[in-house]
């Protein structure tokens, strides 16, 4: 994203405009990716349950994001590819294009200082630049796909299924009944508007005992790895690209930075 923002600013200084795009305030925080992969199947950290319950956030804190600076009608014009709002009622939608490729071929038809402004603007140009440079661009988003269908697929896994059966009878003899999930937990105890309370964190830890009694992350974890691999191999192919065009989007990165 920070990179996009570099290019977007690059692109707009062509026109003689100053663009600041992203700040440091407005990244996401350290230890967001690792957050969000380890909640996963769930709360499986004993310390964190037994410390903060189901509060995923607690002591992070959060930063404020800035006001967007404010854009003259020109700049707003080689940002977005169009006037500020469009071209008027009925009219057509901007011209645009989906790779870089096609868009040396599109006429956005519109010219600021004399310039002719990309097709989409200098937005749309800095995302084609970086993630759609060409026809056979994979979608950036084509791995994290792979990985949400190994994770469905596991779902429905005789081995997930059994071992999603002995949770629930886990924490019914904890003395939390009903909950057929690890993921209905706060919303069956009612906990939403304290999760980092006493009655939070003493679900927590029972759900994360038991999630260690049968063994719940281990064998999820092995059977959506198979499945991982599994979908590796079956695109092989698309993911090498993937993977050159990773390597070249690095490089633009560099360059950019």
């Amino acid at each position: 994203m920070v990179v996009q923002e570099g290019l977007v600013a690059r692109g707009m200084a062509r026109y003689g405009f100053a663009y600041e795009g992203v700040t440091a305030v407005e990244r996401a925080p350290a230890g967001a990716t690792e957050d969000r992969h380890a909640y996963l199947f769930g709360l499986a950290d004993p310390a964190r349950a037994a410390a903060h319950g189901y509060e995923k956030t607690a002591g992070e804190g959060k930063p404020a994001k800035p006001p967007s600076p404010k854009l003259s009608d020109s700049a707003y014009t080689v940002l977005h590819g169009e006037p500020p709002g469009g071209g008027g009622l009925g009219a057509p939608p901007a011209p645009d294009a989906l790779n870089e490729e096609d868009a040396a071929r599109v006429d956005s038809g519109i010219e600021v200082g004399g310039r002719k402004v990309p097709a989409g603007g200098c937005g749309r140009e800095a995302y084609r630049k970086l993630y759609a440079p060409a026809k056979d661009s994979v979608d950036l988003l084509f791995a994290f796909g792979l990985a949400g269908e190994a994770h469905d697929r596991s779902k429905g896994d005789s081995r997930v299924v059994d071992v999603l059966r002995r949770w629930p009878a886990c924490m019914d003899k904890s003395g939390y009944t009903g909950i057929k999930t690890p993921y209905e937990v706060v919303e069956k105890l009612d906990l939403q508007s304290d999760l980092g309370g006493a009655k939070a964190v003493s679900a927590a830890k029972a759900d994360v005992s038991c999630k260690r009694e049968v063994n719940l992350v281990g064998i999820w974890y092995a059977v959506e790895k198979a499945y991982q691999q599994r979908l590796a191999e079956e695109n092989a192919q698309t993911l090498a690209l993937y993977e050159r065009q990773r390597a070249a989007r690095f490089k633009l990165a560099a360059s950019a930075g």
